[in-house]
């Protein structure tokens, strides 16, 4: 049974008391978490009391930009410190070139013991290099989770031969999930009606926020299995705003009392939770003001939820001590639109609901002040040097780029990009479906996107573009690129720059996909960049 947190109690931990000179890094990603349903960030309703403590005590980062629309990609560059055209891995069946070392190698390489608890299959299941240099990857989704080389496990001979099972069946469905994301055919069958709820329950899609967080905390805390003073680095990956949505009855009562005391609503709940096409494809026209009030409301009281989750986390810290020497990095990896700009879910578009991301530091050193909000633009990809920085396994030419230098210094000059590559198989099986959607709101075509200070620029597929003013229009509603060609301009040169700096630096065989691309051939060429 999962906790509900309707009885809040946190048990008795030892102290903490081996305070390695080097801190314990926690990168911990609320998967498809918006920034402006957090309380913390200026949402009217207390969604996130605890977050809100933890903002009050360590560096908000107001601006702070995916590097991608989606789970992969924007994963990628947090653990790799490259923007996606330098990684290139931006699909389901993308595979990290072994050329790009993982933040998990670099750090495991320094002598942390780097371990994750991972409630996404798409970073934890699907064979694409995001679990590279982890000495402990725990997955919490799919018909079986996986736990190898836990901590402090001293199995007896029957528990060998029953993880040995295990594992090998593990393996197995593992296999068969990771053939779902790579075919569009067998996608595409996923999603069928017979289909859903078989694999809505087997996949256990959202995972166990609960168990997760409080294995995560056991090994920050107890630190069985680790040499003395050895640091800990653990990622962790929290599924509890991503659809399907099916948040505790506290909170919806709260958050969205017409699901409580409606049929219609609840009908309409159950529905749009049966409905994968729903989460993925655009609308036909704009959300009815009644289902997006559900929608927002369902989505806000599963937001409530896990900040509850992530507060007894967090307390379990404080409360041992381990808080104390731990750099923890709170932050989204995309957001989610529920209607706006008549998009669902979170597979084309580059607007604000996706790319503008939280983004929390708590450093016991001091380098990032407690109680400070920083307004210049930052990327979630500096995530990367920030932690090999406080590591002291940073190298000169990453140093800098540390989110400690977000101000005065900051050495992107306040300016970051971001790309949403179609998502191919879902791209795929609307083509099948419904081509008139993928034609009417250009589905097909990358959208590339250059933010500087106040301006972000839109640019989808060679010629359309849209400048918005995201400071005053953080939901983009006044489009400017007529009133201001100078700027489109110009930040339109330095996307292709950076699209030419970014295809130099990726591995050969990303290079060689760059170099046949006509668009960027073109673009190049226009601007003076080829001959």
């Amino acid at each position: 049974m999962l906790y509900d947190g309707a009885s809040a109690h946190i048990p008795p931990t030892p102290h903490f008391t081996a305070m390695s000179a080097r801190p314990d890094i926690v990168l911990l990603v609320l998967d498809t978490q918006r920034r402006d349903r957090l309380s913390c960030y200026g949402f009217p309703q207390e969604t996130t009391p605890h977050l809100d403590r933890l903002s009050a005590d360590a560096t908000r980062f107001d601006q702070a930009f995916s590097a991608a629309q989606w789970t992969v990609p924007s994963h990628t560059s947090m653990f790799t410190g490259r923007y996606v055209p330098s990684h290139r891995t931006e699909q389901s069946y993308s595979i990290l070139p072994p050329s790009i070392p993982t933040l998990a190698e670099r750090l495991r390489e320094a002598g942390y013991y780097t371990t994750a608890f991972c409630n996404n299959p798409l970073v934890g299941v699907v064979n694409n290099g995001l679990r590279r240099g982890f000495f402990s990857f725990l997955n919490y989704s799919g018909l079986m989770t996986s736990r190898p080389n836990q901590a402090g496990a001293r199995p007896t001979l029957i528990d060998r031969y029953r993880q040995l099972f295990k594992r090998a069946l593990s393996g197995v469905l593992h296999r068969i999930q990771d053939s779902f994301a790579r075919s569009d055919w067998l996608l595409s069958f996923s999603f069928t009606p017979i289909m859903v709820p078989l694999w809505q329950t087997a996949l256990s899609f959202k995972g166990n926020t609960p168990r997760s967080l409080g294995d995560a905390a056991k090994l920050l805390i107890e630190r069985r299995g680790l040499e003395r003073d050895q640091p800990v680095f653990s990622f962790i990956n929290l599924m509890g705003t991503h659809a399907p949505y099916q948040a505790h009855p506290r909170h919806l009562a709260r958050f969205a009392p017409d699901v409580k005391r409606s049929s219609a609503a609840q009908k309409f709940i159950r529905r749009f939770n049966s409905d994968v096409f729903g989460w993925l494809a655009p609308l036909t026209g704009a959300i009815d003001a009644e289902r997006k009030a559900i929608l927002d409301g369902v989505y806000n009281a599963e937001t409530a939820g896990q900040d509850e989750q992530v507060g007894i986390f967090i307390e379990r810290l404080r409360s041992s001590g381990a808080l104390d020497n731990t750099l923890l990095i709170v932050c989204a990896d995309h957001g989610e639109h529920l209607g706006e700009h008549q998009f669902m879910g979170h597979s084309f578009t580059a607007y604000n609901e996706l790319l503008h991301v939280p983004l929390i530091i708590r450093d016991p050193s001091g380098n990032l002040p407690r109680g400070t909000t920083v307004g210049g633009t930052v990327s979630t990809r500096r995530i990367f040097q920030t932690a090999l920085t406080a590591a002291g396994a940073a190298h000169p030419d990453e140093e800098p780029y540390t989110l400690a230098n977000s101000n005065g210094n900051d050495p992107d000059a306040h300016t970051v990009f971001a790309d949403a590559v179609p998502v191919t198989n879902v791209l795929n099986m609307m083509r099948r479906r419904r081509p008139d959607l993928v034609r009417d709101h250009r589905c097909d075509q990358t959208r590339r996107v250059i933010v500087h200070n106040d301006l972000k620029l839109i640019q989808t597929g060679e010629h359309a573009v849209e400048l918005y003013n995201v400071r005053r229009d953080p939901h983009e509603q006044q489009e400017l690129s007529s009133i201001f060609p100078e700027q489109v301009e110009t930040l339109e040169q330095s996307l292709v720059r950076h699209l030419d700096v970014s295809r130099r630096s990726a591995p050969e065989a990303a290079v060689s996909e760059q170099e046949d691309s006509p668009e960027v051939q073109r673009r190049l060429r226009d601007l003076g960049y080829l001959e």
